[in-house]
């Protein structure tokens, strides 16, 4: 009879939920470095009058980034950079207004690349074949200039080759060729891109 009812009152496994037993793969070390960017982001980086580009790019690179010469960068205010160490700005190349940098892998910009507002490079997922969804990541390289237009999506693993145009809100999760017009959802190439004047 004790036996039998100590049956009864076990509890139930719990059902499987999409995160269970996640966990963040990040050690402590890198985790504190990402706060502490994000206090200057917030304040010393965002609060920087439209112009200071160069003042910008300077707290990237003290922060990690691959920035050569931070006078030949242009970084808007309202840019959001995840982790900075992460991050490769060549020359003359754009972050403009309200970019979202989310580089859990790297992200490249090559000389001359310009990635216009609202747009959204996310360089990290989830493995949705495990409950755990553990991260995923890929790295993002973008060309030399590459004009990436408004409000645009690139996911992870995605490479876009030199002078190709990406088309306003586009989805970009695979990569393109150089030298090509693209748009779309998914983003895909439509036509070749003539040299610029």
């Amino acid at each position: 009879m004790l036996l039998a009812s100590k049956l009864v009152t076990a509890p139930a496994p719990e059902r499987p939920y999409l995160g269970m037993g996640c966990t963040s793969p990040y050690p402590r070390h890198e985790a504190i470095r990402r706060w502490v960017w994000l206090l200057v982001e917030k304040t010393l980086f965002r609060w920087s009058p439209r112009p200071c580009h160069a003042w910008r790019a300077w707290l990237l690179r003290c922060f990690g980034a691959q920035i050569s010469d931070p006078g030949e960068i242009v970084v808007f205010p309202t840019v959001s950079v995840h982790f900075p160490w992460k991050l490769a700005l060549a020359p003359r190349s754009m972050l403009g207004p309200h970019v979202r940098v989310y580089n859990l892998a790297s992200v490249r910009l090559g000389y001359g690349a310009n990635v216009s507002q609202f747009t959204h490079l996310c360089s990290g997922s989830h493995d949705y074949t495990k409950w755990s969804l553990p991260s995923t990541f890929g790295p993002i390289t973008i060309g030399d200039n590459v004009w990436i237009a408004a409000d645009c999506f690139v996911g992870p693993g995605v490479a876009i080759g030199e002078l190709s145009v990406v088309g306003a809100r586009s989805v970009v999760v695979s990569s393109l060729p150089a030298r090509k017009i693209c748009v779309g959802h998914p983003c895909r190439p439509i036509k070749d891109r003539p040299d610029p004047l």
